[in-house]
């Protein structure tokens, strides 16, 4: 792979693992249904422009079923969920459990898509819950029990999606699809949002995290997420997997004074193993094999 797509990747990486500290500093002015719903007008900004492009424009026709199911399942949920995980976890935890994402794809697309897994496999899918199970460990960190499964349940949104995607939109322009999806999530997430709104005017700096979290993590970086599939393939583009959780640390640990314990090392290298492990057989996902707050 050519030393530029090495820098998008590690870019991608850099960008969405920086997500999780933004969700810290913002979700508790905001309060967590409150900041999706800015992420995702903020998103639906960057995007518009380009959807409302007569060539897009002319796609939406194909595609905005599947775009308004993932705008359930692969960001009001999710999104929601990990808003809430952060309440009971630092950001770099949230990086980790967010590479759960791989695992539970291959469980997915087994029951779903026949797909088979090896003996390899299976081993990196064990190796990963045990790395789970370190990490939400009270000894090795602060998490949260609720928190943990808020965010597990979030990246099986992603896996879902991820399987549906490739079940079902092959043929699909994937801008479009992604696009899409996040301006109709805009729309499902009001009600609710006008029913949870903050108690009081955000701060600047949660203003300038939620301006982050839509303009670059969820608007700016899926251009480049959809430009590294086109020119290397999803299955390598998927090996950013392995930036988010080290990025989510490294950020943490600057920006919020996370602090970085041996647990949270020992879970992260052995989810890392396994994602390796669990993924390095995958060659027919190919929508996306990975997704990031």
């Amino acid at each position: 792979m050519e030393l530029k797509y090495w820098l998008v990747l590690t870019f991608l990486g850099a960008i969405w693992g920086s997500a999780f500290i933004f969700i810290k500093i913002a979700a508790p002015e905001f309060g967590a249904i409150g900041l999706v719903q800015a992420r995702l007008i903020i998103a639906s900004t960057v995007f518009l422009p380009i959807l409302f492009r007569k060539k897009y424009l002319s796609l939406l026709k194909f595609s905005w079923k599947h775009s308004l199911l993932l705008a359930v399942t692969n960001n009001a949920i999710p999104f929601t969920l990990f808003s809430f995980g952060s309440f009971g976890a630092d950001s770099n935890i949230l990086a980790i459990l967010n590479a759960t994402t791989a695992f539970n794809t291959m469980i997915i697309a087994f029951f779903w898509l026949n797909e088979k897994i090896t003996y390899k496999q299976i081993f990196g899918l064990i190796l990963g819950f045990i790395g789970v199970i370190i990490l939400v460990n009270p000894e090795s960190s602060s998490t949260s029990i609720l928190s943990a499964i808020l965010c597990l349940v979030g990246a099986t949104c992603y896996s879902f999606s991820t399987v549906f995607i490739q079940k079902y939109s092959q043929q699909t322009d994937k801008l479009v699809l992604i696009g899409w999806s996040i301006v109709f999530s805009a729309f499902i997430m009001m009600p609710l949002t006008l029913l949870n709104l903050p108690s009081q005017m955000p701060s600047i700096n949660a203003f300038t995290a939620a301006a982050w979290l839509g303009s670059i993590s969820t608007g700016l970086a899926f251009f480049g997420y959809v430009y590294l599939i086109e020119k290397i393939g999803a299955v390598k583009t998927s090996t950013v997997a392995y930036f988010l959780p080290i990025f989510g640390i490294i950020w943490g640990s600057i920006f919020l004074d996370e602090i970085i314990t041996p647990g949270i090392i020992l879970g992260c290298g052995t989810i890392l193993i396994g994602v390796f492990l669990a993924t390095s057989n995958k060659k027919s996902l190919s929508a996306g094999d990975i997704h990031a707050n």
